[in-house]
């Protein structure tokens, strides 16, 4: 028996999203990197099949299973504004494989100073990457804008390990293991503000909402480097759940301008308005 796809909304999420274990399920789905290793005539049949399901004229016979597969494949590869394949190493797929290299060199060369700044340096340029790659097309980033961004969170980086590194040379080894992440978790909180600076239509919203991807970032690395000797951490997607990705916010909170503008355009009662935290 074929499936009735015709009310199918391939962009409707998956799982429930006001709930913990439905998020969960949604950014495992998303960054699964078995995805990195998909031939590229999947991905584009993946993109085929999305688009066409959008316009209503899936293939006969198409199952619900190959839509979603295809969901989730299109997701791992291509820009979500623009629909542009992404490079392999900036995609959220590639994060749990290239991270966990990088953070292994962080954490096993942390003695010497050349090697703090060279995997520091590291660090920072694949994140500067992921940033682009996975970047608010709505809101165009300069290139000034993301060069000033890499400079500081990449000097950031660097001069809180050095200035640790200097700090704990004479405290017990285990101190010092913590200066790779202390060094990771002060760089987000100045690499990601910078980035998004642009987006600042609704500050007190973008306040919450980079408070949010800071918080996420900085807790997704502390169980792959606190070093606490456990072969299994509760870090990755688990870590970004707890804050769902579309927030609800009242509108009576914005900027009395904004609320302004929000009542002159719809003429009606706007109680609440969302906004995407991001990544």
């Amino acid at each position: 028996m074929e499936a009735d796809l015709s009310d199918f909304n391939i962009d409707a999420p998956r799982w429930d999203q006001c709930t913990f274990l439905g998020r969960v399920k949604h950014f495992f789905n998303i960054t699964d990197p078995r995805t990195v290793l998909v031939p590229e005539r999947e991905l584009d049949w993946a993109k085929v099949m999305v688009e066409q399901s959008r316009m209503g004229t899936v293939p006969p016979g198409t199952q619900v299973e190959q839509l979603f597969y295809a969901k989730k494949l299109y997701d791992s590869a291509f820009h979500p504004d623009t629909g542009d394949k992404m490079n392999v190493i900036g995609r959220m797929s590639f994060q749990v494989p290239g991270g966990m290299i990088i953070t292994g060199f962080m954490l096993q060369f942390y003695r010497t100073m050349p090697a703090v700044i060279f995997w520091q340096w590291v660090n920072q340029s694949f994140n500067a990457l992921v940033n682009y790659t996975n970047r608010n097309a709505a809101s165009p980033t300069s290139v000034r804008q993301m060069g000033v961004s890499y400079i500081t969170a990449t000097t950031t980086a660097v001069a809180t390990a050095v200035g640790m590194n200097m700090l704990t040379k004479r405290a017990p080894p285990l101190v010092g293991r913590w200066v790779p992440f202390a060094a990771v978790a002060a760089a987000n909180c100045v690499n990601i503000p910078m980035m998004r600076q642009q987006q600042r239509v609704a500050l007190r919203a973008a306040a919450i909402g980079i408070t949010q991807v800071v918080i996420s970032r900085i807790t997704m690395a502390a169980p792959g480097m606190s070093k606490t000797g456990k072969p299994i951490h509760p870090g990755g997607p688990w870590l970004i759940t707890p804050f769902s990705l579309l927030s609800e916010l009242p509108v009576s909170y914005l900027e009395p301008k904004l609320q302004d503008t929000i009542k002159a355009k719809y003429r009606e009662p706007v109680p609440y308005v969302y906004f995407n935290k991001g990544l």
